[in-house]
């Protein structure tokens, strides 16, 4: 426990990533933005992913992931330090969302691969099973914070960004004491920008590339969108009690998730994913259906069907062809662009339309092309 403790510190920090969907109800209200502009927060957030994966993962087999995971925190850092000396305008939390981004991706490359390497044998898969449920704790405080703030310690939503400073910087110092030694492995040749992208000709694999982009995506949509969604169509004030439906999406993701790992101890990977995906779209449908009430339950239960979204596509994957793991990992963690790129969409639907509830149409449709590859999968089986 003491190996792994600054290594769980690391996934707790890595979720306070997703604290960039939670912020763009927020960042609305407080800077007087259009959806549209609103929705570019989840852009700067997540499109690091997409440009970052692949280098950082290459770069990672010189340097050791020890480096590449203090660099992540490093930059994480940074972006946490800006707009806590001054946020007096949307481009500069658009540029510490950028940095916080980044950051995040840095840390996702070399986190799961260097959790192997403090765990005691035999103990990798569930350290880094309660290291994803971690990160949803971090992920939780993204809404949970603000709440807290105005409502009890009488602060600005801002003050998000010292506290989470603090912690970068605590995991900073814990992960530089953390001796490491990091394993090596026989390769017939290293994962190369070339053999990565060659692999998106398998038509199987760019399938399952596309459903981690559209589920991240969806993901992102949903907890930016759930506060904005129950102001405009029940009256909640955003900064009272808005991130409510985000706050319960979020820990509805965690609960999800410890679920998951006991679910799949009896039901077969490929099951799961069929019932979790279609569970999902009937669980976003529920927000169509006018009640309040029937809103937060469907709230609650598209976190508790998303959650295991990801690590399903990504384990069925991996299984599907364990001899390009290095090649396979770097494409879908390149993929979790996603985020950046859908919401964006949802926002204009929700500008063009007037109703945010028109712009759930789009998660709506991504949960349905992740629901096809899943009976896709199943009928392979």
């Amino acid at each position: 426990m003491r190996r792994t403790l600054p290594i769980f510190l690391a996934f707790l920090v890595m979720g306070f990533g997703d604290v960039v969907g939670p912020l763009v109800g927020l960042a609305k209200e407080s800077f007087a933005l259009s959806n549209t502009v609103a929705f570019t927060l989840t852009f700067m957030g997540f499109i690091m992913f997409g440009i970052l994966s692949l280098p950082i993962g290459i770069y990672q087999d010189k340097k050791g992931k020890k480096f590449i995971l203090l660099l992540g925190l490093s930059i994480a850092f940074l972006g946490m330090i800006l707009p806590t000396f001054t946020l007096s305008s949307f481009v500069i939390l658009l540029l510490s969302v950028l940095f916080l981004g980044a950051g995040a991706t840095i840390m996702q490359v070399a986190g799961n691969p260097i959790m192997r390497d403090v765990s005691a044998e035999g103990k990798y898969a569930r350290n880094l099973s309660l290291g994803q449920f971690v990160k949803a704790i971090g992920s939780l405080s993204g809404p949970v914070l603000p709440v807290l703030a105005v409502r009890y310690w009488h602060a600005d939503w801002k003050i998000v960004f010292p506290i989470y400073g603090a912690i970068v910087l605590l995991t900073i110092i814990s992960v530089s004491t953390l001796k490491v030694e990091e394993k090596k492995y026989e390769k017939s040749e290293p994962a190369s920008f070339r053999s990565c992208l060659a692999l998106l000709k398998n038509k199987y694999v760019l399938m399952m590339v596309m459903a981690i982009f559209v589920y991240v995506g969806a993901e992102v949509c949903m907890s930016s969108g759930i506060p904005l969604y129950l102001k405009e169509q029940f009256g909640i004030n955003i900064q009272k009690l808005g991130l409510l439906g985000t706050g319960l999406f979020f820990t509805a993701l965690m609960v999800g998730r410890f679920l998951g790992g006991v679910i799949l101890t009896w039901v077969k990977a490929k099951t799961f994913f069929v019932v979790t995906s279609i569970l999902s779209i009937v669980s976003i449908l529920g927000l169509y259906l006018g009640s309040a009430t029937i809103a937060i339950i469907a709230v609650i239960f598209i976190g508790l069907t998303f959650a295991n979204i990801f690590p399903l596509v990504f384990s069925i994957t991996i299984e599907h062809m364990p001899e390009k793991t290095n090649e396979l990992s770097g494409l879908m963690i390149t993929a979790i662009v996603g985020g950046a790129i859908i919401p964006p969409i949802m926002g204009m639907i929700s500008d063009l339309t007037s109703s945010t509830l028109m712009g759930f149409l789009v998660p709506m449709a991504a949960i349905v092309y992740v629901a096809w590859t899943a009976l896709i999968n199943l009928k392979s089986a």
